[in-house]
């Protein structure tokens, strides 16, 4: 545009107004500028930011060539120049009020932990099942312990042959007919209850990681500063353009003034908002883990207690199998009774163990939903 007049002092005058119009204190410091491009290159949400910046910028700065060269401003360019700027602040407004949101008001979360409350609390009531179960298995325990003590009383019995374990064979038919003591609907309810852990720990593996997601994604809210500094940066330079067309230095060193007013005030506001909104992405990330935690502990309770279950049944079926042999004569009594006698402390001490795990599931479902309720009410309102 310089060399378009030979005579031109106006033509030569025209840049350095342009340059003289830009206070010190608007020009970006290089290494806010170089924190910026560095920043959109590796934060793509950013770098589409800025693409729509410098196309916008250069839209408002193409209008505005013509009255430069003319000396003249006309409507139209004051028009493109404002919506410029206006389009600018709008992009944002639309990042600062995505920070604003009241992320304790999600549904989505809501709905998670009253999953889990209702997951937990089903698994409770599988817990007294099989305590029911364990009664069972007790009593069965004791018909035992009677049929050997009715042993003992027979075995110096003046009884016939074939009548003289009559009451330890009785015992022994009592604890045959018990059977097993998990019945068909314990099982039912037992995976039941495994399937509904095991989805409620893939739904809590999804929303942390969503919120895994946007935690990492907070370090580019973080770069609020950088777009209100592009921005900024972006309204000083249309500011000078339009300053150079009018030939009013004063008016853009206020201009520029303006605009440069949120790499300070702005800046630490934004800086606190997003302080917020990433401390309630934490929050509510620990609420979720804390939640996961629960339920994958109650999963390996469950399978451990699962393990316990087949070591009972499995020494159930043993000793009915004891009992069987010796209904057949008197001397395959004394020889079921002594495996049944072999066999009887372990499956005591199974039955015993299952009885630890059970009360250490349902202590450990009734912590964690205690720790997940404190830290729902330890999040701010």
């Amino acid at each position: 545009m310089g060399n378009s007049s030979s005579s031109g002092g106006s033509s030569n005058r025209r840049p350095g107004h342009s340059e003289s119009a830009l206070p010190p204190e608007a020009a970006a410091p290089a290494e806010e500028l170089s924190s910026y491009e560095a920043a959109c290159r590796s934060d793509p949400e950013l770098r589409t930011f800025d693409t729509t910046l410098q196309r916008r910028t250069s839209r408002a700065i193409s209008t505005l060539a013509v009255g430069v060269e003319v000396r003249s401003m006309s409507l139209d360019s004051l028009r493109e120049v404002t919506g410029c700027l206006l389009d600018m602040n709008q992009e944002v407004v639309r990042v600062i009020l995505d920070c604003k949101k009241d992320i304790w008001k999600s549904a989505e979360l809501f709905d998670l932990v009253e999953d889990y409350f209702e997951s937990s609390l089903q698994t409770l009531d599988f817990c007294t099942a099989l305590d029911k179960c364990l009664k069972r298995a007790r009593d069965s325990q004791l018909l035992l312990h009677v049929a050997l003590q009715r042993f003992d009383d027979e075995q110096n019995s003046d009884a016939a042959p074939s009548a003289r374990y009559a009451r330890t064979l009785h015992e022994l038919r009592q604890f045959k007919a018990a059977g097993d003591p998990f019945t068909d609907e314990f099982f039912a309810a037992f995976q039941a209850v495994y399937r509904q852990q095991l989805a409620m720990l893939e739904k809590l593996q999804q929303r942390k990681h969503r919120l895994d997601r946007k935690i990492k994604t907070i370090k580019a809210w973080r770069r609020v500063s950088s777009i209100i500094f592009a921005t900024t940066f972006a309204a000083v330079l249309i500011c000078s353009v339009v300053a150079a067309a009018i030939a009013a230095p004063p008016v853009a060193a206020a201009l520029a003034a303006a605009a440069a007013v949120p790499l300070g005030s702005m800046g630490k506001w934004i800086d606190s908002l997003l302080k917020g909104y990433q401390d309630a992405l934490r929050g509510q990330k620990e609420v979720v883990s804390t939640m996961q935690v629960g339920t994958f502990i109650a999963i390996k309770d469950l399978d451990s207690i699962r393990v316990l279950i087949n070591r009972v049944e499995a020494e159930v079926s043993s000793m009915v199998d004891c009992v069987e042999f010796a209904e057949r004569d008197e001397e395959a009594v004394k020889f079921g009774v002594e495996e049944i006698k072999k066999k009887l402390e372990n499956f005591m001490k199974s039955v015993e163990d299952l009885g630890e795990q059970a009360d250490r599931c349902s202590r450990d479902i009734r912590r964690a939903r205690t720790v997940v309720l404190q830290r729902i009410i330890r999040q701010p309102n």
